[in-house]
This record gives C-alpha cells, sequence and structure tokens, in this order.
C-alpha cells in the first residue's frame, strides 16, 4: 500500500501554514491535519510584528536567522499577493523602542551594547536615537520619552490576512487541510508514518510537528524533544483614528485599517479566557504617556492569548535520528520567522534533512546540555 502523502504537517496555525505552503510551492504532496477552530491558537492572538531589534541576546544564530527572515519578508509578501490576490499589508521601514525616562534609555542603552558584542552576532543596525530623532519621526510623542533604539529591517503585517492568505495558498496549491484532527499518536512502519486521528489514519512519507505547544507531547512519538515554557498575553485595540503611526513599536502599532495595537504583558496563567483588567490598564497608560492624544479614543476590543514559547525563548528545528524522515519545529515569533519557514524549512523537510549551517544551533540538545550542567553543579 502506498502512502497518502509525502509529509503531514501537524499543526495548522501560522507556523505549520507557513511550512505547507513552502512544501506545496515545491510540489510536494501534504496534509495539515489540525485540531480546528476550537485550539487555542496564537496565530489569532498574536502583534503581528515583523521585528529584528533584541532578538538573540544570548544566542546569536538567532539574531542571524531573525535577519534573514526580515530581509525575505518583501519576496514572501509578494509571492502570496500574485497567487491570491491578498494584500498582507506589509510595512517594513524601522521600528522603534520607545523609553520613558532617563532610567528606561540608560537599560535599553545597555542592551543594545550588549547585542552588539555579542560574538557572531549578525550586523542588524539596532542603535540608540534621541528624543529629538524619536520626535522627527514620529511627531506628537508624550513629554516622558526620552528617546529608544531604532532598527531599519523592522516592520509590522496584516497576520490574520497572513494566515488567510497562506489557507488560500494551500488550496491552490492542492493541499488537504483536514481540521478537527488532532493527532494522537505517531507510529512509523517501513517507510511511512502513521498518525492516529479521530476521524482516522492518515499515512505519510515525512511528519513535521507544527502543533505549537502541543510538540511537548508529540516529539517524544518520534524520538525527538520540544521543552516548552508557554505564557499569557494580553492585547487592546482603540477604534479606527487618522493616520498617525508611520512606523511601529514594539508595544503599539497602527494596522493599515486604522486601530491602534497595544500589547506588552506576559504571565504565566495559562487560560486565556479572562484577562487582568489592571494590565490592560498599565498598558493604556504607557501608551498615552507615549502619545497622549491615545486618551480620546476608545477601546473597541481586547484579549487575552496563549504565547507558543520554548522554554528558552529560541526556536527549535530538528530531526529525528530514530525515526527518520520526522521533524519539530517551535518558536515564539510566527510572523516574523513565517517567510524562513515558508522558503527554507520547507526547503530542508522536502529535502530530508536540516542543514546544520542555518538552524544547528536551534537543536533540543542544547537543553540536555544545559540540564547536564545543572546536575553537575556547574551551571
Amino acid at each position: 500500500m502506498s502512502k497518502d502523502y509525502d509529509v503531514a504537517v501537524v499543526g495548522g496555525g501560522l507556523l505549520g501554514s507557513a511550512i505547507a505552503w513552502g512544501l506545496g510551492r515545491l510540489g510536494q504532496r501534504v496534509a495539515v491535519l489540525d485540531e480546528g477552530d476550537v485550539t487555542k491558537r496564537a496565530s489569532r492572538a498574536n502583534f503581528a510584528l515583523v521585528w529584528v531589534q533584541s532578538k538573540g541576546l544570548g544566542m546569536p544564530a538567532y539574531t542571524g536567522w531573525t535577519v534573514r527572515a526580515a530581509k525575505s519578508w518583501g519576496e514572501l509578501a509578494a509571492a502570496l499577493r500574485e497567487q491570491t490576490g491578498l494584500d498582507v499589508a506589509l510595512q517594513q521601514n524601522g521600528g522603534f523602542h520607545i523609553t520613558l525616562g532617563d532610567d528606561e534609555y540608560g537599560r535599553r542603552a545597555d542592551l543594545v551594547a550588549r547585542m552588539h558584542n555579542q560574538i557572531g552576532a549578525a550586523d542588524y543596525r539596532m542603535e540608540m536615537v534621541s528624543r529629538g530623532e524619536v520626535e522627527r519621526a514620529l511627531p506628537g510623542i508624550g513629554p516622558e520619552v526620552s528617546g529608544g533604539s531604532y532598527c531599519p529591517l523592522d516592520g509590522h503585517v496584516n497576520s490574520l490576512r497572513t494566515y488567510r492568505a497562506f489557507h488560500m495558498g494551500l488550496k491552490a496549491f492542492g493541499i488537504d487541510y483536514l481540521p478537527e484532527r488532532p493527532v494522537s499518536g505517531i507510529t512509523r512502519e517501513g517507510a511511512e508514518f502513521r498518525l492516529t486521528t479521530p476521524m482516522g489514519e492518515v499515512r505519510a512519507g515525512k511528519v513535521v510537528l507544527a502543533a505549537g505547544n502541543a510538540n511537548q507531547d508529540l516529539a517524544p512519538m518520534v524520538g525527538l524533544s520540544a521543552p516548552m515554557g508557554p505564557t499569557r498575553g494580553q492585547i487592546v485595540v482603540t477604534e479606527r483614528t487618522a493616520p498617525f503611526l508611520p512606523h511601529p513599536l514594539s508595544t503599539l502599532r497602527q494596522t493599515d485599517e486604522g486601530t491602534v495595537m497595544i500589547g506588552d504583558s506576559k504571565e504565566d496563567i495559562l487560560d486565556d479566557r479572562s484577562m487582568r483588567q489592571g494590565i490592560n490598564a498599565v498598558m493604556a497608560d504607557r501608551a498615552q504617556r507615549t502619545f497622549p492624544h491615545l486618551a480620546r479614543l476608545n477601546v473597541v476590543r481586547s484579549w487575552s492569548g496563549i504565547r507558543v514559547m520554548p522554554r528558552d525563548g529560541f526556536p527549535i528545528y530538528d530531526q529525528s535520528q530514530t525515526h527518520p524522515g520526522a521533524f519539530v519545529a517551535c518558536c515564539h515569533s510566527g510572523v516574523t520567522l513565517a517567510s524562513n519557514h515558508a522558503f527554507e524549512i520547507a526547503r530542508m523537510v522536502a529535502a530530508g534533512h536540516l542543514e546544520p549551517e542555518l538552524v544547528g544551533a536551534f537543536t533540543a540538545k542544547r537543553f540536555e546540555a544545559e540540564e547536564s550542567r545543572a546536575g553537575s553543579g556547574y551551571y
């Protein structure tokens, strides 16, 4: 009996969709196995930044990987528009991280210096800027703004439209999107994988685990590991207003539809059915201290979402030695890294092996080394 698909991608969020889209672009027969709309999907709750600033402190390879993604995002946006007719509203003319007061400015300057001093860090041109420089780029800032940092590679997109474009692309490539099929078991028999779902078995020559935080439970089924440490974040959205923000900020951006998104929280709570209004109030207060005119706007909606987060914050890309053809992919920055997943990870999966020079630093084996050091008392 022949296998049903060349590749089964487990997880239909932004990460899995990008990889599946890239595989379809290469002519692979692909199935995307997804829980469907009932899942806690970070793809619907994210902040939609294409962001390079401060990425990779402690892992220079992540800086380089992020820069690579940012530089190829324009190609991805153009390909999606050509295929689907959807404009994902990529704006990539640089972004700011704003500081309030001298103490914040000093801490940010220290971070920028540490980033630049890392051995092997990519040259991504993040620099500190004065209040005057910020004001020239962002008229209307409040009196507490002391300056900040700027990176010309930063930007943002309409992430929901990007997600829709990927799924339209999947259909155009003939990829089978199979919702309501959470995977409960994976075995390898001969040259194929057999994936157990509530709606029957799916067989494929390769399997990519791209199921977010659920990868922690799925990975051991194919001899891999994916230590995760998810967190919860909250976002506030205002009513539409006239364009005033030509650059995205790390915690505030104006969408292509005119609304203003505000988000800057992190909690260990993993229940996204409720929010802490005190956190929303703190985020809104900082936003109006940055741009005082925001105080006049009404909040029209807010939500909380569970971030997909590997335990140390850095991506995990791995392939199985015991189950050849099985791969795992986990990351927090699913929007920023979408172009890498569509163009690079998909290419490697199709070829049957990950390239160490590109993603070798992201193996989950790094966690084994940390645990070994901790156990020896030298950590």
